[in-house]
């Protein structure tokens, strides 16, 4: 995988907000529902979620700057050790024939969800139900993959260790290698009758529904990982998690900008000018806005503490209420004569426009 500040698009001393922008700006991008015929796109999607995570955590952030992807390995800060020496020259395996990690049923896969909430859920939190589709024990035969009655046996091959050994010569003299036993795939086990409903797979394939706690204050983009609702191993292996990456849809009446929120509030230049005394609905409830006699347009009125909850703090963001004055049009004769007669009291000289082919003309001769 290319580096995670390249993939972001940010240097490497780039600030956690510059890092959630450039995110959210690639997710909408690369999400697989904008790109449904682009494998590479969702694959790029994964990686980017994937170093966005990292980065957006400061431990495992310092842990990546310092190790790279894999992290620290081995006892040593200056070098991998011997371990990267055998993954060099041996595959992997010691030449002195240790066993590489217990035997057994691998894990699940990792699963991955996309979940739209509205902007009132991301402010406060919800509980969302995420549909995927996934393995799940079979309950006939428990996930053990064996017939009701009868039950897995030993591998004759590797002996129930899930691995085989094998000898060859190399310029060091003889060497063991391990490897998994190409019988049991590693299990250390086989089946003689396998399960009828899960042909021996000990897990079966079906929609699931879970329920997902989402934070107060998440945002587009942002990825929660739920431990053990990814697919189950085979054979009852463990289940793997599951990635639900978040989508809040906009508001009519509210756009976000960090953990602000900012509302543009329209008034007619009567209220404008001679004040008023508005309610204004907002993600709390009603609240009283005066609109001071004089507000020009780009006032700004400022609410604190009715925005969006700091996600990884205490506190919430403002409400930035911007105030738009309109200009009234298709005014009546009535009307249009009290604005005349307001701008002689004020002293403003009014120039009515010509219209029609006369004046035009008239207007090409001076």
């Amino acid at each position: 995988m290319a580096d995670y500040y390249e993939l972001l698009g940010v240097d490497r001393n780039a600030s956690a907000d510059e890092l959630k922008r450039s995110y959210r700006r690639l997710a909408r991008q690369l999400h697989p529902d904008a790109n449904p015929d682009d494998p590479a796109a969702e694959a790029r999607f994964k990686e980017v979620a994937l170093a966005y995570e990292t980065l957006s955590d400061p431990q495992r952030r310092q842990s990546y700057d310092m190790y790279g992807e894999g992290g620290p390995r081995g006892g040593s800060n200056t070098g991998g050790g011997f371990g990267d020496i055998f993954d060099m020259f041996f595959n992997g395996q010691s030449p002195f024939g240790g066993q590489q990690g217990p035997s057994g049923p691998p894990p699940g896969e990792n699963l991955e969800a996309v979940v739209d909430i509205s902007l009132t859920d991301a402010v406060f939190g919800t509980t969302a139900p995420v549909e995927v589709r996934t393995a799940v024990l079979c309950d006939d035969c428990n996930g053990s993959g064996a017939e009701a009655g009868t039950a897995a046996s030993t591998c004759p091959d590797c002996n129930g260790a899930g691995q085989v050994r094998r000898v060859r010569q190399s310029i060091l003299g003889q060497m063991v290698t391990a490897g998994p036993c190409g019988r049991c795939n590693g299990l250390g086990t086989v089946i003689g009758s396998p399960c009828s409903s899960c042909r021996g797979d000990g897990r079966i394939i079906e929609e699931r529904s879970y329920p997902v706690e989402i934070p107060a204050g998440v945002d587009t983009g942002a990825t929660l990982r739920v431990g053990g609702r990814g697919a189950v191993g085979m054979r009852q292996g463990s289940a793997g998690d599951l990635y639900v990456h978040i989508r809040v849809a906009e508001d009519p009446r509210f756009e976000r900008q960090g953990d602000d929120l900012v509302h543009r509030l329209h008034i007619p230049i009567t209220q404008a000018a001679l004040g008023a005394a508005l309610v204004l609905e907002t993600l709390d409830g009603d609240e009283e806005i005066t609109i001071d006699s004089g507000t020009q347009t780009g006032t700004v009125k400022r609410f604190r503490g009715r925005g969006v909850p700091h996600l990884q703090g205490r506190g919430r963001g403002d409400l930035l209420v911007q105030v738009i004055v309109d200009t009234p049009t298709d005014l009546s004769d009535e009307e249009s004569a009290l604005l005349a007669r307001f701008a002689e009291l004020r002293g403003h000289e009014i120039t009515q426009p010509e219209h029609g082919l006369l004046s035009k003309l008239r207007s090409a001769f001076k």
